[in-house]
């Protein structure tokens, strides 16, 4: 998918969500277990059939499949082939957090890219340029590359400053990577519990892409990264995993993932719209 047609989908659907499906087996709705030989699945299934209008992209994180074993990968499979074949217009994105010396990082994009067909990947940085090029070399698929994450250990690397430049170094990772990819294959992550430095990351990236999670659950705000964050493309994908697909733990679990969802995607058609980046919003 090309940067193009991902602000495309973000136009015509009002929305730039990417809804996480961070499918925890102890965590879904009991009776799916009795309905089906596939439980996991069907949950996956339906988040999507009540979501896939809403948001413009799902991203599964592997852990949650790499820890059933090759049950989990079967499950995620089966997950990508059916955004696949029902929702072809969703960009997908594989939280793998991958980054390895040059020949593994090359099995690792055959493994997410030609054999599963993601349309990204996450990759760790820290291995340098050699672990994240062999993510390059697909023509349409991009790299999401960690730059500064939600989480509380953040601060013990990734604000560390140059003691002669003072720049931080989840600045120089986005100053370096500059020169492996451009706006039109690369994106960065960037936790929404950081808004406020995005003005510092869009002075170096302001074209690109940030894959923003955080927002929900995590406590960030759509509206203070989208302040600091959106550029002429939109350029943002906020990821809300948790407060989305565990919205309810009942029967009625799909729908109140919809409903969560709903409400979401109506923030960001104002914000969208109040951004000039689309023609009408339905105040409804």
């Amino acid at each position: 998918m090309t940067k193009q047609e991902l602000f495309e989908n973000i136009q015509r659907k009002k929305s730039f969500l990417c809804v996480g499906l961070d499918t925890d087996v102890s965590k879904i709705p009991e009776h799916l277990f009795n309905l089906s030989e596939d439980p996991i699945f069907e949950f996956n299934k339906a988040i999507i059939d009540a979501t896939a209008d809403l948001c413009v992209a799902y991203k599964p994180n592997l852990a949650f499949y790499e820890s059933l074993g090759l049950e989990g990968w079967e499950v995620l499979e089966r997950t990508v082939d059916y955004i696949h074949e029902k929702y072809p217009d969703q960009f997908i994105i594989a939280d793998a957090k991958r980054g390895d010396i040059g020949n593994t990082s090359a099995m690792y994009a055959r493994t997410f890219f030609a054999n599963m067909e993601f349309d990204s990947v996450t990759v760790a940085p820290y291995m340098g340029e050699d672990s994240v090029s062999p993510f390059l070399t697909y023509e349409g698929k991009w790299v999401t590359l960690l730059a500064l994450t939600s989480n509380k250990g953040a601060f013990d690397f990734q604000l560390m400053k140059d003691a002669e430049t003072g720049e931080q170094l989840f600045e120089k990772v986005l100053r370096t990577s500059l020169n492996w990819g451009n706006d039109e294959n690369m994106m960065y992550v960037v936790g929404a519990t950081k808004a406020e430095m995005l003005t510092q990351i869009r002075a170096i990236v302001p074209e690109h892409f940030l894959l923003v999670p955080g927002v929900g659950a995590q406590g960030g705000s759509l509206e203070d990264v989208a302040k600091y964050g959106l550029n002429s493309s939109c350029g943002l994908l906020v990821n809300s995993s948790r407060q989305i697909i565990y919205a309810s733990a009942d029967i009625d679990f799909a729908k109140a993932a919809r409903l969560e969802a709903e409400k979401v995607q109506l923030e960001m058609e104002k914000i969208l719209f109040d951004a000039g980046l689309i023609k009408e919003y339905d105040e409804m």
